[in-house]
């Protein structure tokens, strides 16, 4: 009865596997002598080890490569959170004390600069506009004695002391009328008006982020506690993180930093660490860290949650493509290349991932080493064949 021949196909490598052990292809015409000497192994093989796979020649859909060296970073990853930058926060005041007639905002609202916020109804508009008219009386009076001092001056009708004194009383009440005028402005009254309403306007851009009153409310005017509004403008934000004391040596000012926040996970902003704390935290043993943001179209809302990822330092590493790694459960492993045409299955304990499809490795490899970086499932099959 004729030998029986197996076929094992392996990406165009057709290997014929006989039923004697360890033979292969099959002939019709060999001598039973002939078999057993090719069956027996060689001095070579016996000295190769057990894990020690060998590639025949004409094996297709391999590739090899050597192990490559990266430089990757150890990030110092810290949690944080979006914070307004306070220099830019503004809270608004009724500038005097009356009943508010409208609020015209509302939280969330983008507001631009001298736009209406609230309107009141003062009796202080009144007080402020009768106290300008007398002062612009007394001035109108001051300055017609001081000119009628100078005319009896210069005929020698009277003293220098008393051209000086009417001179010193015109002065004051222009002064006085100049600080009616100004305090009617500050109040965007105007003087010849006699309505009692006053109008809040917006001292510049921003977002409203609180409102504090509304229509019917008495509002008391500087000396109150509670503002009419806030209004923050975030176009630049922070993202302010703690940074624990054994930490704080792997972080500098003027470090890159990597910013993302819980709500867009994908989206990564980049700034500088702008401010360290000079004082620690007695209870969290941590320190404050600011970044400061660029924030287009106002994407970064405070209080918002986020981590700021600065660089701890750069380590040379290992590193192979992930095509190379042969991974069964949690371990994983690769064909290294002992000698050319052998390679032994060796695991690895891999890192992190790097760019470009690249697989850190802490162990088992280094760099220089040649491993199967294509056709590893088909280095699997063959290496399990008989």
């Amino acid at each position: 009865m004729p030998p029986r021949c197996d076929t094992l196909v392996v990406s165009g490598l057709v290997v014929c596997v006989a039923a004697a052990p360890l033979l292969w292809g099959c002939s019709r015409d060999k001598t039973p002598g002939a078999r057993a000497a090719e069956a027996a192994p060689s001095a070579a093989d016996a000295a190769r080890p057990a894990s020690d796979f060998v590639l025949p020649e004409n094996a297709r859909g391999i590739a090899t490569a050597a192990v490559g060296a990266a430089s990757l970073p150890d990030y110092l990853d810290i949690p944080a959170r979006i914070q307004a930058d306070p220099t830019h926060v503004v809270r608004v005041y009724a500038p005097v004390s009356g009943r508010l007639i409208a609020v015209q905002v509302r939280p969330a609202d983008v507001v631009a600069p001298g736009q209406v916020l609230a309107v009141l109804a003062s009796s202080d508009v009144a007080t402020a506009r009768a106290a300008y008219r007398q002062a612009q009386a007394d001035a109108q009076v001051k300055q017609q004695g001081f000119e009628r001092a100078g005319l009896l001056y210069e005929k020698h009708v009277i003293a220098l002391r008393e051209y000086q004194q009417a001179q010193a009383d015109a002065r004051m009440a222009a002064a006085a009328l100049e600080s009616a005028a100004e305090r009617l402005d500050l109040l965007t009254v105007d003087t010849a008006g006699s309505s009692d309403r006053v109008t809040v306007r917006a001292p510049r851009a921003g977002v409203v982020t609180d409102l504090g009153a509304a229509p019917g409310e008495f509002a008391k005017s500087l000396d109150n506690a509670n503002p009419l509004c806030v209004i923050a403008d975030l176009s630049i934000v922070w993202a302010v993180g703690d940074v624990f004391e054994k930490d704080l040596a792997s972080i500098r000012v003027g470090d890159v930093a990597e910013v993302t926040v819980t709500a867009y996970p994908g989206d990564i902003r980049r700034g500088r660490v702008t401010a360290i704390a000079s004082t620690v935290d007695t209870t969290t043993r941590s320190l404050k860290v600011r970044v400061e943001l660029s924030n287009p179209g106002l994407r970064l809302k405070p209080d918002m949650f986020g981590a700021i990822r600065v660089v701890r330092a750069v380590r040379s590493v290992a590193v192979v493509p992930e095509t190379a790694v042969l991974r069964e459960g949690t371990s994983a492993s690769v064909y290294r290349q002992t000698s050319p045409g052998h390679f032994e299955r060796r695991a690895v304990t891999l890192g992190r991932n790097t760019d470009g499809h690249q697989l850190e490795v802490t162990s088992g490899l280094a760099p220089g080493d040649t491993v199967v970086v294509e056709g590893v499932e088909l280095m699997r099959a063959a290496a399990a064949s008989p």
